[in-house]
């Protein structure tokens, strides 16, 4: 089954090889158009970029205007978060703690309720797009609020109980022990400070948390750059002939 799929995956992309060097340079170009996101050498998910990407060419990174505004790709599976400016460039990267539970959906009103009632199955950081500005929290610390309804914020990992072992966490190579929080997304205080609030200092922004338990496609109604691209290279075959 997976050499099938591979074989699949090799044909298409073969085939959209041969169909690009077919078509005259004048009828790829709408192709080549395509806006992509820029991670640098920063490795990422296939679906970390597949997201970032439609976010550019989609222009999706709006709030109430179509002013492009700073965005966030958390990549829950992944345990990493992407920073990018307006355009889609990469500021920084860095691994994130999440919630303890696996999930997508945030239960309804646990931003009202005390940490003490909340049990562990309701741990989740939802995935969704969010409009994320920064602000106080109640320990009176700076914060970015990516879901102030549900109390689900992205701030400095939190050291205060050592039991947890956060840093140590933070710190290993594999996304396994990465899941400790109530819902929050904690990342290393020097990422926060250098690259998260000056990217919304001044402006709000986009938060897309990546999904674990449903696809990008449903969560966020995107696409996939190279599906796009391959429906504009057969459209300018077409109207070659």
């Amino acid at each position: 089954m997976k050499r099938a799929r591979a074989a699949r995956g090799c044909s298409s992309g073969l085939f959209l090889a041969l169909l690009a060097v077919l078509l005259m340079p004048s009828q790829a170009s709408a192709a080549d158009d395509l806006k992509r996101a820029n991670f640098e050498r920063e490795r990422a998910s296939r679906e970390a970029r597949q997201v970032a990407d439609w976010v550019v060419d989609a222009g999706d990174n709006h709030a109430a205007d179509t002013r492009s505004l700073p965005f966030v790709i958390v990549d829950k599976k992944d345990a990493k978060v992407f920073v990018f400016d307006a355009q889609g460039q990469l500021r920084g990267a860095a691994p994130a703690l999440l919630g303890l539970a696996r999930g997508d959906d945030a239960v309804p009103g646990i931003g009202e309720r005390e940490l003490s009632d909340i049990r562990a199955e309701e741990k989740t950081t939802p995935a969704g797009r969010f409009v994320a500005v920064l602000g106080g929290n109640m320990r009176g610390e700076d914060v970015l609020w990516v879901d102030y309804a549900g109390a689900v914020s992205m701030h400095r990992v939190l050291t205060t109980n050592p039991k947890e072992r956060r840093l140590q966490r933070l710190a290993t190579p594999t996304p396994l022990d990465n899941r400790i929080s109530y819902g929050c997304i904690n990342i290393p205080a020097a990422f926060y400070e250098n690259v998260v609030r000056p990217a919304f200092t001044g402006t709000h922004g986009i938060v897309y948390v990546l999904p674990e338990t449903r696809s990008a496609r449903e969560v966020f109604a995107s696409y996939d750059l190279w599906q796009k691209q391959a429906r504009l290279l057969l459209l300018a075959a077409s109207q070659a002939d």
